[in-house]
């Protein structure tokens, strides 16, 4: 049979382009860049309120954030305001009795802390103050608190976030002496799933709220415990005793108990925006209240896998509403977004943060969203 010159020129070809398919297709690919977070804008310079006071006297009961609320529009800048004094070993910490003065340097705003010495500032337009050195009798007093801390204390070595597998693997109540029905102050337990001789302190809880993930309800972020009791270990055993030394609400048979060693020892919380773009959804009130005004505590579902981290503040967002434009064949349109207040971060976990509103200008709601101030 006679070859075609032809034909087997165009064979060659079309092997050859198949076999640059196939090496193709078969060299490895280069690894998918790992998402970057995106960045934060640059703070805009810094607002002092048109009737900001030239100087200030610390009194009890004041925080940091109701001094910062006299100077500034936007308080949780404060650590910026602060103008570091050479005879002071740490200016964040302020004291009562102590005289804040509000001055300039290079045309921005700072403040100074008057504690002992003799300090000169100057502020445009303003006159010059001098302050005499005085003596005082009595020790120091302690530190005045960032936030109210009464608002925050039972949250931070009471109630937590919890797992389900935390949960499951808890120590759990099977009786009581006498077999009461409800356990209280005084009453002694039976306790099964203590595993170490040596935690002595527990807190008795129950499951609360389950905190979901506002857009996959599905995906449990953790669970409320709520406090209901803490008890003293007596005596160590497969089924040991426990005393209840106080409870808040009534104990029943199958409630848990988890140590009670994780209170936070420092609150000295550094009010700051995060590094990087965050947005999530306040989940929770804790007590189920409805409407969330200043001062009230409030779960969202950020978390320390999302670089939460105490001191963090966020600004809370009303979510607008959607009407239908009669105008325009019943479009539905979604209105603008509200700002409707300031909170800050004061404890964290796995993927659930506890926040305590600051500010509120409109009434907030869960399923409202949080993102940076």
């Amino acid at each position: 049979m006679e070859k075609n010159p032809l034909r087997i020129s165009r064979l060659l070809t079309l092997l050859a382009a198949a076999a640059i398919v196939v090496g193709c297709a078969s060299a490895p690919q280069p690894a998918p860049e790992p998402p970057q977070p995106e960045p934060v804008a640059e703070p805009a310079p810094l607002v002092v309120k048109p009737d900001a006071p030239q100087q200030y006297v610390v009194v009890k009961g004041d925080t940091l954030w109701d001094i910062s609320s006299r100077f500034l529009e936007d308080p949780w800048r404060w650590p910026e305001l602060w103008d570091s004094n050479p005879q002071i070993e740490n200016p964040h910490l302020i004291y009562p009795g102590d005289i804040l003065i509000l001055a300039y340097k290079d045309g921005r705003p700072i403040i100074q802390i008057h504690r002992g010495g003799k300090i000169s500032t100057t502020a445009p337009g303003r006159p010059e103050v001098r302050l005499s050195p005085k003596v005082r009798v009595e020790g120091l007093d302690r530190p005045i608190p960032t936030i109210p801390m009464d608002a925050i204390r039972p949250f931070l070595s009471r109630p937590r976030v919890v797992t389900q597998e935390e949960l499951e693997a808890a120590p759990y109540i099977v009786s009581s002496v006498d077999r009461h029905l409800v356990a209280g102050p005084g009453h002694r337990i039976y306790v099964r799933g203590l595993s170490d001789a040596n935690l002595t302190e527990y807190m008795v809880v129950r499951p609360g709220d389950v905190y979901r993930n506002p857009e996959d309800r599905d995906d449990i972020l953790g669970y409320e415990a709520i406090h209901l009791g803490d008890a003293q270990l007596k005596d160590f055993d497969d089924v040991s005793t426990l005393q209840i030394n106080k409870a808040t609400r009534e104990i029943l048979n199958g409630d848990r108990l988890l140590p009670m060693n994780d209170a936070l020892s420092d609150t000295s919380f550094l009010p700051r925006a995060p590094k990087d773009k965050v947005r999530g959804q306040i989940i929770a009130v804790p007590g189920g209240v409805a409407l969330i005004g200043q001062f009230q505590v409030v779960a969202i579902n950020l978390g320390q896998n999302d670089g939460m981290e105490p001191g963090h503040v966020l600004a809370v967002y009303q979510r607008g509403e959607t009407v239908r434009d009669a105008r325009r064949d019943n479009e539905l349109v979604k209105m603008p977004d509200e700002h409707a207040g300031t909170l800050m971060v004061f404890r964290t976990f796995a993927r659930v943060s506890y926040g305590l509103v600051l500010k509120a200008t409109r009434t907030m709601h869960v399923n409202d969203f949080v993102t940076n101030p």
